[in-house]
């Protein structure tokens, strides 16, 4: 019985090792759709969201499930809560994705980003790719080294949501109210996914240690 137990605790941690992949890809692929106004592809990141909402369901169900049959404690307690605590950042970093995705589609046959502002998107987008593959890593090795570096990866993105608001808010900003909407939106969406992530790594830390970062370091 034990056994069959951690075998459904072990699923827990594949699936959202498997969430973040799917977020990954969407996060990837609706940059593409943004930068190349490209319709077909930005449905797609739309549509597809409802296998990671499907995935979140399902984690939370086993949770529930387990928490019902197991009434677990300790360590196998601190699994199931940040697991459905991950659950919800990863089904939020999905959101966010289908929103670029659905910038892209709203102003199509347009791109919704100036030429000037297209490389820091660009990054951004990047930027995103890489804080949730190390996400996705450290949820299945449970390397708190690797979660606790995010926070310093998490910077480069806040720096260069910084420089769009530097851009937009320029004299020499040209291209009128309703582009800078959609660039203030999409620097948003990503800065936020960049959030959830670094989240997701907090909480592999505490799975690991018991502790929140702020106190590993506090007490280093």
């Amino acid at each position: 019985m034990r056994d069959a137990y951690h075998e459904e605790l072990d699923a827990l941690t594949d699936k959202l090792v498997e969430m973040t992949r799917l977020v990954r890809s969407a996060i990837s692929r609706a940059t593409t759709a943004l930068l190349d106004a490209d319709l077909h592809l930005a449905e797609t990141v739309i549509s597809q969201d409802e296998e990671v909402d499907r995935l979140f369901a399902e984690i939370e169900t086993s949770i529930f499930d387990l928490m019902a049959r197991q009434q677990p404690v300790a360590v196998d307690l601190r699994m199931i809560i940040t697991a459905l605590r991950m659950g919800t950042d990863l089904e939020r970093m999905g959101d966010l994705a289908q929103h670029v995705a659905k910038v892209a589609r709203l102003r199509h046959p347009d791109s919704a980003v100036p030429p000037e502002l297209r490389a820091t998107i660009l990054e951004m987008g990047q930027i995103a790719e890489r804080l949730v593959t190390k996400t996705g890593g450290c949820i299945a090795t449970r390397n708190v080294e690797s979660a606790l570096e995010l926070e310093q990866d998490d910077d480069a993105m806040d720096r260069l949501h910084r420089r769009l608001f530097k851009i937009l808010l320029d004299s020499g900003w040209k291209h009128g109210v309703e582009p800078a909407i959609d660039v203030t939106l999409i620097g948003r969406y990503y800065e936020r996914y960049a959030d959830h992530a670094v989240r997701v790594a907090r909480d592999v830390v505490y799975l690991v240690t018991g502790s929140r970062p702020h106190e590993l370091v506090a007490d280093a």
